[in-house]
């Protein structure tokens, strides 16, 4: 299927061509009926030469130009019309210049009521004002009352084989151009399906909450799934009609993010007006608007839109009824602009027309925002490969400044290195370690082998004389103090294998244990604790834990009476 908009001033045919081409009326309203003037958006459809076309019917009164916008807006291709027997009209240009700000570049311009006047004049001015917009050079078709419509048939088959292919498997995002209530079936909406698939029994998102698709239909039919490109009516399970407005968007869930601030790249002739109305899709929301630079701008949206980058759109001066710009979204997240300086180095970032990724980002918020989704995929993150050499770089020289202030630390813990790093998340880190010798244990970064520090190593060389001369003999505090070794300290011994820690502030060498063993064994077994420490020549306070710890490693079992034996 493909979808096709009109576009032109009020009463030059727009809506008798929809009739003459498909055969229905295409308005629906009484009001519509009776002042012969199209108020709202119209549908109608045909076959031709095997292709589907669905004609989006737009009033052409300066009154109902947001209607028109929110018609032409998802809408690739226009039928331009022009009345001979009128020529150019101001709507004409407002319609042109609407289309233009969208960038629409799939046109045929259908010069009407050419049976009551020579349709040349009309169709040169409107090819001469088209010439420098985005319709360029349309085809142009003259049609009168009662001439053959083939020619106009055949321009719209070779207008729709030149439009790109949609994605069927894109994320869903269907603006709601129309909302009603059928008796017995409940809430229903339309809209031009652009990109992804419908189906019966999805769950979308609508204004933030879940719903559910009760039915579809497609050109009138009921479906059980609809890809895009498709004009579709969707009845929602228990939704109550007064929740949706035009303007809304069915979204794929999780897709898209919700955004009342964007930078976007505009182009207009003057200044901006600072209070516009952007239009994007079938939405139509008042924002305020910052120039940044010549050709871009931040806009706040006083209601939040699910927006991507790429998006395109229009900016209206409802009070001076004209287009002010055509706009692009250059970034849905922009960072904020409170430092002396950021929004002049802001404008120069959006002069290139784009602007960088996230360096570190989930995939799933890429995806939402329309970055592309290149780089490193690390979990559900994706990382520059630039922004993570500088973070091991950086992670190095963070290293080493906290050993510096701490050089008997077992190690920096990973989320203090994560947040100097600016890493968002701890499952990053080992990714910025890479290749740096420095290792991640027990919540810990450290480097393998780093050796103590040399006063650390003085004060033990020092403990290790009194151990060979009294091997058993564990250090008083006041000792310890002496030497310098604080907690901190003798914990970094006992990590870097120089000391034993039997119990708090008793410490032996690291082969008392297999000493004491070796000389219990030659007591009469088994033995008791005192027996124990006068073999070992040493104080109750450093027997009962080593003999413990003998107990522990097996060298030693205890019998019922808590004498042990040597195993």
């Amino acid at each position: 299927m493909h979808v096709v908009a009109t576009a032109g001033h009020v009463d030059h045919g727009k809506s008798t061509l929809v009739e003459r081409l498909t055969g229905t009326w295409p308005d629906r309203l009484a009001e519509e009926r009776r002042r012969g003037l199209t108020i709202e958006l119209s549908f109608a459809w045909t076959e031709i030469d095997g292709r589907l076309l669905a004609f989006v019917d737009v009033p052409g009164h300066e009154r109902f130009v947001p209607n028109m916008l929110a018609g032409v807006g998802p809408v690739p291709a226009v039928v331009f019309v022009v009345a001979a027997d009128e020529g150019w009209m101001p709507q004409s240009a407002e319609h042109l210049a609407a289309l233009d700000a969208l960038g629409v570049r799939h046109a045929l311009l259908v010069v009407t009521k050419a049976d009551l006047a020579d349709p040349g004049p009309a169709a040169r001015s409107a090819l001469d004002r088209m010439a420098a917009t985005s319709l360029g050079s349309p085809e142009v078709v003259p049609v009168g009352r009662g001439w053959d419509l083939g020619p106009l048939r055949r321009a719209l088959c070779a207008m729709t084989d030149r439009l790109p292919s949609p994605d069927p498997a894109a994320d869903v995002r269907l603006w709601v151009d129309r909302a009603f209530t059928v008796r017995g079936a409940g809430t229903v909406v339309t809209g031009t399906l652009v990109g992804g698939t419908l189906r019966a029994g999805d769950e979308l998102e609508l204004a933030g909450e879940r719903v559910s698709v009760r039915g579809l239909q497609s050109l009138g039919t009921d479906e059980t799934e609809v890809s895009a490109v498709a004009r579709v009516a969707v009845n929602l399970r228990g939704v109550d009609r007064q929740r949706v407005r035009r303007g809304d968007a069915l979204l794929t869930p999780g897709a898209w993010m919700p955004t009342s601030e964007v930078d976007v790249a505009v182009r207009a002739d003057g200044d901006l007006h600072r209070e516009l109305v952007l239009h994007l899709g079938a939405a139509a929301v008042p924002v305020r608007v910052r120039p940044l630079g010549t050709d871009a701008a931040r806009l706040r949206l006083r209601s939040p839109l699910p927006l991507r980058i790429g998006d395109v759109g229009l900016l209206r001066d409802p009070g001076e009824h004209r287009i002010a710009a055509g706009i692009s979204v250059l970034d849905v997240r922009p960072p904020r602009l409170d430092r002396r300086g950021a929004a002049r180095a802001r404008a120069a970032e959006l002069a290139a027309g784009r602007v960088a990724p996230p360096p570190f980002a989930r995939f799933s918020e890429l995806r939402a925002m329309g970055f592309p989704l290149a780089g490193k995929r690390i979990g559900e993150w994706i990382v520059d490969d630039e922004a993570l050499a500088r973070a091991r770089d950086e992670a190095l020289s963070r290293f080493a400044e906290w050993s510096g202030r701490d050089p008997v630390a077992a190690g920096m813990p990973v989320e203090a290195l994560r947040r100097v790093l600016r890493l968002p998340a701890a499952e990053l880190v080992p990714a910025a370690l890479d290749g740096t010798g420095l290792v991640i244990a027990d919540g810990l970064v450290r480097r393998p082998g780093a050796s103590l520090p040399p006063r650390v190593l003085a004060a033990l060389n020092r403990l290790d004389a009194g151990f060979r001369e009294h091997p058993f003999r564990a250090p008083e505090a006041d000792d310890l103090a002496r030497l310098g070794l604080g907690s901190r300290e003798l914990a970094a011994a006992v990590r870097a294998g120089r000391l034993t820690r039997l119990a708090d502030g008793v410490f032996v060498a690291p082969a008392a244990a297999t000493a004491a063993a070796a000389e219990l064994a030659r007591l009469p077994q088994p033995f008791t604790v005192s027996e124990a420490r006068r073999a070992l020549d040493t104080t109750r306070r450093v027997a009962v834990p080593l003999l413990e710890l003998l107990d522990a490693r097996g060298l030693t079992t205890r019998e019922p009476d808590t004498r042990r034996r040597v195993v």
